[in-house]
C-alpha cells in the first residue's frame, strides 16, 4: 500500500530549529511542516504589520528558512508552514530571496484571504464572553481559519507559506496531496486531520511538555527528537522519530497529544471535517507507535475567527528580597503596596522561598497614569519599605486580547500567489 512519510519541524513560535534540520538531513520525508502561529502570536503580528506595512510575518521566519531551505531543497522535502502569520506575501518575498541568495529555483506559493477584518461582523457574540465583539474594545485583526481546500491549489510549490490555517490542515492538505485524498471523503479527511492533531505540537509529541522526573521520566531531553508519521492510502499512520534523539514517543505521550485542546472528543471542529476519536487506537510497535480509526462529519458551513482587540496596556513590577526572612519582607512590601494603591485593580504576590523571594506586583489598565502609578509605588520600596529590597523591575506593555467567533464559509474568499524563480539572463 502506498505510504508518504510527513515530518513535524516545529510546533510554536519559537521551537528550536535543530530537530528539523535533523529531519530534514536523515528523515526521508516527502512534507516538513512548520506550524509556528498562535492566536495571540498573529494578533501581535497584525500589530507590528499596522506600524510597518512590510512586517508582520513570523518574526524568526528568516532564521528558520535560512538554515533549514538549503536542506529541503537539497533532500527534495516540499515545505508548508503558517509563518506567513498576518503578512503572507512579505513572508513570501523574504523567502523568494532566500532562495534566490542558495541559487535555488524552487517556486513558493503564498496562501491568503484568512484576514477577515472588512468581513467580520462586529455585531456577532464572542464566544468567550457572550458580548458582541465591538463591546471588547478596538478591534486589531481578524482571522479565520482556513482549511486544506484553501492550501490544495498551492501544493504545485516547493514551498508553501500561509497565514491562519488551523494546524491539522497544514499537515491533512499535503497528506491528501501525495496519497491521492479528495478532501470531501470524510474518512480520509478524518485520518489526516487526527495525524496533523498529533504532529502539530512538535516535541509535544515525544516527550516535551510530557516529562515529569520520577513519574513520567524523558530520556535526553536536551536534544529531543521531533516526529513523523509514515501515512497510508487507507489512512493508517506509523509514529516514530529519528534513531539517537532524545525524547520518548510512546503509547502514553500519544494518548496525551490526541487530547490536548479537544472539547468535544466526538465532534473535534475543524475547517476540513468534524473529527471522531472515540474510536482511536494507539498501538505500540517496535518503530514507533500506530494509530488508526478516526470517523468524523461532514465539514462545517462556518468557520472559526480568531479577532484581536486592544485590551489596555499592563505593568509588571517586581523587587527581590534575599537572606534571611526574606519572604516576611517580601510579604510586608506586598501589603504595603496594596495598602497604598486600595481600590485599584491588581494582583500582587510573592515568589520564591524563605531567603531568597521577589514581590511581582501586576495591573491592567487603559489607564496609563494607573500603571505609572503601580510601577513607582513597587520603586518607592527602595528606601520605604522592608530591609534589602533590590532588583526593581517595571515593565509596562500593550495587550492584545482575543476573542472568538464564526464566520460563514461563503464569505472568505482564499487565494494563492506563486512567486517564481527570477529568469537567468540572457548570454
Amino acid at each position: 500500500m502506498h505510504t508518504t512519510r510527513i515530518g513535524s519541524g516545529a510546533g510554536f513560535s519559537g521551537d528550536r530549529i535543530e530537530p528539523a534540520e535533523d529531519l530534514l538531513r536523515r528523515g526521508d520525508l516527502a512534507d516538513l511542516v512548520l506550524e509556528c502561529l498562535g492566536e495571540r502570536t498573529v494578533a501581535l503580528a497584525q500589530q507590528r504589520r499596522l506600524a510597518d506595512p512590510g512586517a508582520g510575518y513570523e518574526r524568526r521566519l528568516l532564521a528558520r528558512f535560512e538554515r533549514l531551505l538549503p536542506l529541503a531543497t537539497r533532500h527534495g522535502v516540499r515545505v508548508i508552514t503558517n509563518m506567513g502569520a498576518a503578512n503572507p506575501l512579505s513572508a513570501g518575498r523574504v523567502t523568494r530571496e532566500i532562495l534566490d541568495k542558495i541559487g535555488s529555483r524552487a517556486t513558493v506559493a503564498v496562501v491568503t484571504g484568512d484576514d477577515v477584518l472588512a468581513d467580520v461582523d462586529l455585531d456577532a457574540p464572542a464566544w468567550e464572553t457572550g458580548r458582541p465583539l465591538r463591546e471588547h474594545g478596538e478591534i486589531v485583526s481578524a482571522n479565520a481559519y482556513l482549511g486544506a481546500d484553501a492550501i490544495w491549489p498551492a501544493l504545485g510549490a516547493d514551498v508553501v507559506i500561509t497565514g491562519r490555517v488551523a494546524d491539522p490542515s497544514l499537515f491533512l492538505a499535503p497528506l491528501a496531496h501525495r496519497l491521492g485524498w479528495d478532501l470531501d471523503d470524510v474518512p480520509a479527511s478524518a485520518a489526516g486531520t487526527l495525524v496533523g492533531h498529533l504532529l502539530e505540537c512538535a516535541g509535544q509529541l515525544t516527550g516535551g511538555y510530557f516529562a515529569d522526573p520520577g513519574h513520567q521520566d524523558v530520556p535526553n531531553l536536551a536534544d529531543l527528537g521531533f516526529p513523523f508519521a509514515d501515512v497510508a492510502a487507507d489512512g493508517t499512520a506509523e509514529l516514530g522519530k529519528l534513531p539517537g534523539t532524545g525524547g520518548v514517543l510512546s503509547r502514553a505521550t500519544v494518548r496525551e497529544q490526541l487530547l490536548y485542546e479537544i472539547t468535544d472528543p466526538a465532534a473535534y471542529r475543524t475547517p476540513d471535517v468534524q473529527l471522531d476519536l472515540r474510536e482511536v487506537t494507539v498501538t505500540e510497535h517496535p518503530r514507533g507507535v500506530r494509530v488508526a480509526g478516526a470517523r468524523g462529519k461532514a465539514r462545517p458551513d462556518q468557520l472559526k475567527v480568531s479577532v484581536g482587540y486592544r485590551a489596555g496596556s499592563k505593568v509588571e513590577a517586581e523587587i527581590s528580597y534575599v537572606g534571611p526572612n526574606a519572604a516576611r519582607r517580601a510579604a510586608l512590601a506586598a501589603e504595603v503596596v496594596t495598602t497604598r494603591l486600595a481600590g485599584l485593580p491588581l494582583r500582587a504576590e510573592v515568589l520564591g522561598g524563605e531567603t531568597d523571594a521577589r514581590l511581582r506586583v501586576a495591573a491592567l489598565s487603559h489607564d496609563l497614569t494607573l500603571l505609572e502609578r503601580v510601577g513607582d509605588e513597587v520603586e518607592s520600596l527602595y528606601t520605604n519599605g522592608p530591609a534589602g529590597g533590590g532588583g526593581v523591575r517595571v515593565h509596562v506593555s500593550d495587550v492584545i486580547g482575543i476573542a472568538s467567533t464564526l464566520i460563514p464559509r461563503e464569505c472568505v474568499r482564499p487565494a494563492v500567489t506563486f512567486l517564481e524563480a527570477p529568469d537567468a539572463p540572457a548570454s
